[in-house]
């Protein structure tokens, strides 16, 4: 294909950008053979905003990736990161130039340590329209984002014909947590990855960044008896928000929506999927999130509502332990501001592992009627008050005494566990308020000459 031809990376690059923005870079880069490499990179204005991609080109050699690509990849990276701007990966391609050789696969490192470096950065968001194989489908998996398209989309190590169909499946990479969003169409592909876009910062300097809201941070929500999507719905800037992860231990939900114009990570528990219980792949999905929210100071916000840690013996063998150990270490080591409320039960180790003081969340709320409990009050009752039941005191009663005595919102302020118990009507009220008061939050010792004597 000669410059100045419309091919299909170069097509689908463009539909990214705002109109008569975008511009190429290493155009012109060409393979001994004479053949262009089969990719289109440049840069342009999403809705206003400079952003870097790049797109595979089926139409070139279909994609076929080969050390030029690589170095174009590069170059493209080196002025994504020197300007501080986000990426976007196109991904279309039938594999490796074979008869490369070892040149190839070093090109393959390259392309790996060139996204690698630029983890944490600039935010990658991963655009899969085609086939994304072998080494390709691991360079996918580590961008920040990866969206996939019903029909059309193929990542996989390893080919389906060798393990299996639907393992290259665009919904077979969202049930196993590989795909972050799942597009019914490349249009609506285009426009996920334009509200990401949107969504997060440019860069890891920028900072938290407040934008104009028409919704108000006062207005009054009803909170009560609501649980994951449906109490997001009510909390975030116009009940709008992203879910990220759907389809994946759906027991637990994360996504991305505003707060009085603030961009924040959401974790929380969906009590309506197995009570909220905290899993192996629940945890390693929200610990994901917590991580790359706090490489761009992105505000984690955790709605709590979980009846515990899962039993069972294949969740032993996840294994839970190393995964629960990750969830801990992701909202311990994490600085940017961190608000939790617990909207539900809160049993057991789902207390300390969703975000709670203990782990370092700046603010903690709780609902009233909520349920703080070191283990299932009937466990509790069961382990602890067996002796006490007889013809005139019921087990159910002492459940009741247990709930109210010892995994109340109010016994837990009472230690400091939670900061208030609060009005389910001004919950997002005190959310926005918390967002903004932590908005200029430093983690760092304050710098200081010395102390100022007093005289």
């Amino acid at each position: 294909m000669e410059k100045g031809t419309t091919t299909a990376g170069l097509a689908k690059v463009s539909a990214l950008f705002d109109p008569g923005t975008f511009a190429q870079i290493g155009s012109l880069i060409k393979r001994a053979d004479g053949e262009l490499t089969g990719v289109v990179c440049g840069y342009g204005a999403v809705d206003g905003k400079l952003v870097y991609a790049f797109a595979q080109d089926s139409d070139r050699r279909k994609g076929a990736f080969d050390a030029l690509q690589a170095e174009k990849i590069a170059s493209l990276y080196a002025m994504a990161i020197k300007n501080g701007a986000p990426v976007v990966g196109m991904f279309d391609s039938a594999g490796a130039i074979l008869a490369d050789g070892s040149t190839v696969l070093s090109a393959y490192g390259t392309f790996l340590k060139t996204v690698s470096d630029a983890s944490g950065v600039i935010p990658q968001i991963a655009l899969v329209s085609g086939v994304c194989a072998g080494l390709s489908a691991t360079v996918a998996a580590m961008f920040d984002m990866t969206v996939t398209v019903k029909g059309s989309s193929e990542l996989f190590v390893n080919a389906p014909f060798l393990i299996g169909k639907e393992a290259g499946e665009a919904t077979h990479a969202a049930a196993t947590g590989l795909s972050s969003v799942l597009a019914e169409s490349e249009a609506d592909a285009l426009a996920k990855v334009k509200t990401l876009l949107a969504l997060l910062p440019s860069n890891n300097a920028e900072g938290v960044i407040a934008e104009e809201i028409t919704d108000d941070v006062n207005r009054t929500v009803s909170a009560e008896g609501l649980t994951g999507a449906e109490l997001l719905g009510q909390l975030a800037d116009a009940g709008l928000y992203l879910t990220v992860g759907a389809g994946y231990a759906d027991e637990m939900l994360t996504a991305f929506a505003r707060f009085g114009g603030v961009t924040c990570g959401v974790i929380a528990n969906n009590a309506a999927e197995k009570g909220g219980v905290l899993t192996a792949d629940g945890a390693k999905k929200a610990a994901k999130l917590i991580s790359f929210c706090d490489s761009f100071s992105i505000p984690v916000i955790t709605l709590t509502d979980s009846i515990g840690v899962q039993v069972s013996a294949e969740a032993e063998a996840a294994p839970l332990a190393a995964q629960l150990g990750k969830l801990a270490m992701a909202y311990a080591s994490a600085d940017c501001a961190k608000i939790t409320v617990v909207t539900g039960k809160a049993y057991g180790a789902a207390f300390t592992l969703m975000g709670s003081k203990a782990l370092g969340a700046d603010m903690v709320y709780a609902l009233p009627n909520t349920e703080i409990s070191v283990m299932d009050p009937a466990a509790a009752v069961a382990f602890l008050w067996n002796d006490r039941i007889t013809q005139s005191v019921t087990r159910a009663s002492l459940e009741k005494e247990w709930v109210e005595k010892h995994a109340s919102p109010e016994a837990a302020a009472c230690d400091g566990s939670i900061d208030d118990v609060i009005d389910p009507a001004e919950l997002r009220q005190r959310i926005c308020s918390a967002v903004y008061m932590l908005l200029v939050k430093n983690g760092a010792a304050p710098v200081r000459k010395h102390c100022n004597l007093p005289l």
